[in-house]
């Protein structure tokens, strides 16, 4: 890892301008050597009042929750995707599918943003969609095709020029010929073991049967592990069609993702999938699977009509509503909620974009019971798609919890974040 000792002096001295931020210039290298690479400290933010707050404070009074939670607007955050809730202090980092991380910060505690602003923005983020925290404070963000990781970001994010270091040099994520702007967005977790996991879409519907061997041996479908400093890197899961969010489950340490399955094949085939990964290696049956489904030979894979089915394939904990893309989802380690949410995953689904009529735009929880397995999936809020137009008013994206206990719910189309809070008996 390209990293240089810094102090709290040090850094402050080298900030910089967000005015050179995007005009095609790397800044990268001088920022690694704790050098200068812009000049106006200023740092434009995103305005928190107006008629576009007005109005989506206005849509949420049609979201439906069980009694005794609210929901709020928490900040404007526009294309909000991923979150990661700071570890020391009451802010957060928020990755997008653009060329900015979000800083968001709730400087008086009220349980309203009062700051948001791009983070690092003298760097040239592209597809900055994973944001995640290593145990001693280090932000990681997970581009499209490099990793970068800043120490103590929540304390050194003020100015333009931060402390950088790289994990994954630019186009050594993936092979650069696999780069897609389908399923290019990547999520990133650091495990119990301190490592690093990284979730790696495939970029087809479903990949040529020429591509599988390849895709399992890179972990493209699937998810990698690395140490802190991008050494060590090796494949833990294969088997996926599209894996997004990803969680570890602090009770026993399994990892938990989402999967988002095949386009095409009708409004009720095939599922989607929350998968439980307890060990390296294991195969989640992707081409062949998808859920219970077998999409090999279907009209998305007619190719893979005589592909084997791999053998001891892991079959999904839930079975997900067909297309409704389920993307972010958090283990709930708050106490603010009722004993039923502890323990339990909560999940974003995006929605529907090939089905009709339209499904999603919702957030579920699924409890997990006494031997690490799946409970009962259910409708946790409900609203963003309205029923008798069909238009979206929001699509959820990611959940994480507050310290307060509190779950904040991100919404890359209304551009915005929403915080949950339960103050009933």
């Amino acid at each position: 890892m390209k990293f240089h000792r810094f102090g709290a002096v040090a850094v402050a001295a080298l900030l910089a301008t967000a005015a050179h931020a995007q005009q095609g210039k790397d800044n990268l290298a001088a920022m690694q050597q704790m050098k200068v690479a812009t000049t106006d400290l200023n740092i434009p933010v995103v305005p928190q009042v107006g008629k576009n707050a007005d109005a989506i404070r206005n849509n949420l009074k049609k979201i439906k929750l069980p009694e005794g939670f609210k929901i709020d607007l928490f900040a404007i955050v526009p294309d909000a995707r991923h979150m990661a809730v700071a570890p020391s202090t009451n802010m957060l980092f928020v990755g997008t599918r653009k060329t900015t991380v979000w800083a968001v910060t709730d400087r008086n505690s009220d349980g309203v943003a009062d700051e948001v602003k791009a983070f690092a923005p003298s760097l040239n983020f592209k597809v900055p969609n994973g944001v995640c925290w290593t145990k001693d404070g280090f932000l990681i963000v997970a581009e499209h095709n490099r990793v970068l990781t800043f120490p103590a970001a929540e304390f050194f994010y003020e100015g333009p020029d931060v402390a950088v270091g790289t994990v994954v040099p630019q186009g050594k994520l993936i092979p650069t010929e696999y780069e897609s702007y389908n399923h290019g967005a990547r999520t990133c977790r650091v495990g119990p073991d301190n490592k690093l996991y990284i979730t790696l879409g495939q970029p087809f519907n479903v990949q040529p049967a020429d591509k599988i061997d390849e895709f399992n041996r890179l972990g493209i479908g699937g998810i990698v592990r690395m140490d802190l400093d991008g050494k060590n890197r090796e494949v833990f899961s294969i088997g996926a069609r599209n894996s997004v969010g990803q969680d570890f489950n602090p009770k026993d340490g399994t990892l938990w993702w989402t999967d988002n399955q095949t386009d095409g094949l009708g409004n009720d085939i095939p599922p989607g999938e929350l998968n439980r990964s307890t060990k390296k290696g294991e195969h989640f049956g992707y081409p062949y699977w998808g859920g219970h489904y077998k999409v090999a030979g279907s009209p998305a894979a007619a190719d893979l009509k005589d592909m084997k089915e791999p053998a001891n394939a892991v079959f999904p904990q839930v079975e997900l509503p067909a297309h409704q893309a389920q993307l972010g989802m958090t283990f709930y380690s708050g106490k603010q909620f009722p004993a039923k949410y502890r323990g339990g995953v909560f999940l974003a689904a995006h929605g529907s974009w090939n089905r009709s009529p339209a499904s999603g735009a919702l957030i579920q929880y699924v409890p997990v019971k006494a031997d690490g397995t799946a409970g009962k999936l259910e409708t946790f809020a409900e609203g963003w798609l309205d029923s008798e137009t069909g238009i979206y008013n929001g699509r959820p994206v990611d959940v994480a919890v507050m310290k307060d206990g509190s779950l904040l719910i991100s919404d890359d189309y209304a551009g915005a974040i929403y915080r949950v809070t339960y103050s009933g008996n």
